[in-house]
């Protein structure tokens, strides 16, 4: 099964998500390329966990898919997002058995570590995820980001490490049977928490099923509006320059398109925050008593965070610089 974000709970429950198989073991991993490690690793347990998939590569999800439908493991779930996304805000406390991760990028380049996703952080959110005896396991063919991997757990202050030898199944990797037809070897270390410190869940529900509880605005355009005049629009919350630093939003109004009634128009939103990035349609419809309402559409599920919140007060806004009087905000 492919999942989207929206279809997730946040955070979400075994028993939900396989409710065939509520009782197994929970096992994460993360950046599974083309699916050849888990159906390998599956086999060797008495029945195959609980399996949950992160990825960003479109392409490798599909493959995946087709690889592990083949497999007959059909309490497999996959899903294409940033891992850190998936962990802080679907994963429960104290939910996940094993999160592996199998050769991730190395970002080898200079001033490029912050990327990797093995640092102190991702530790400390790991160990909040992962039940008492769970651990992570990382193989890796990159001594340098190997070592910098272990210092970071060390450095995290909840985590023992210790490594050795691989599981079986991630030799059989796409990456693994490179590197050994060159003779390589891996680096391989387990890394299990001493202490399970409380991370915090941010994201809340999908788009709610109330209307009122919708990101909104009620305004008056004037006659003299003109949507041909729209241009693209960016705009970031206060005392943030970009959304990489890591908090807060950057909204980008890319375009705007006339609605398929006639009576009204739709602006597309790219909204990113930290790692997480959404597109999201914010419409602009008239009511029977002359205004228009300008509200989040329900279309692709989106997560009302607080950069979405912020796509309608961008849309609200743009639309003032063309006139409009504004009569309500609800967002």
């Amino acid at each position: 099964m492919i999942a989207r974000l929206s279809d997730f709970q946040f955070p979400d429950l075994a028993a939900r998500l396989y409710p065939a198989t509520p009782a197994r073991p929970w096992v994460l991993e993360v950046g599974f390329g083309d699916g050849r490690f888990w159906p390998h690793h599956a086999a060797t347990f008495p029945e195959p966990p609980n399996y949950l998939g992160v990825e960003l590569s479109g392409v490798s999800l599909l493959k995946a898919h087709r690889r592990l439908r083949d497999a007959g493991l059909t309490n497999a779930i996959l899903t294409k997002m940033p891992a850190d996304v998936l962990v802080r805000e679907v994963v429960p406390h104290g939910g996940l058995d094993l999160i592996i991760v199998n050769f991730p990028d190395p970002w080898p380049k200079a001033g490029h570590t912050d990327h990797r996703l093995l640092r102190a952080p991702f530790f400390r959110l790991a160990a909040s995820r992962l039940k008492p005896g769970g651990s992570v396991l990382l193989t890796t063919d990159h001594d340098e980001y190997f070592q910098f991997a272990c210092q970071e757990a060390q450095a995290s202050g909840v985590m023992h490490v210790q490594t050795g030898e691989p599981p079986a199944a991630a030799l059989e990797t796409k990456y693994a049977l490179k590197w050994r037809d060159l003779g390589l070897g891996v680096n391989h270390a387990r890394f299990t928490p001493t202490a399970h410190p409380p991370v915090p869940h941010g994201l809340t529900t999908p788009y709610p099923e109330d209307p009122t509880t919708v990101p909104h605005a009620v305004l008056t355009l004037p006659d003299t509006f003109n949507p041909q005049a729209f241009d693209k629009v960016t705009e970031r919350s206060p005392g943030s320059r970009n959304a990489d630093e890591g908090a807060g939003w950057t909204v980008i109004l890319l375009d705007l398109y006339q609605g398929l009634r006639r009576d009204g128009w739709v602006a597309l939103a790219h909204v990113v925050e930290g790692e997480l990035t959404q597109e999201v349609l914010v419409g602009i419809t008239a009511r029977e008593d002359g205004t228009h309402l300008v509200r989040l559409a329900k279309f692709g599920g989106p997560i009302i965070t607080p950069g979405v919140k912020a796509a309608v007060g961008t849309v609200t806004r743009w639309l003032e610089t063309q006139g409009a009087a504004v009569k309500h905000r609800g967002y």
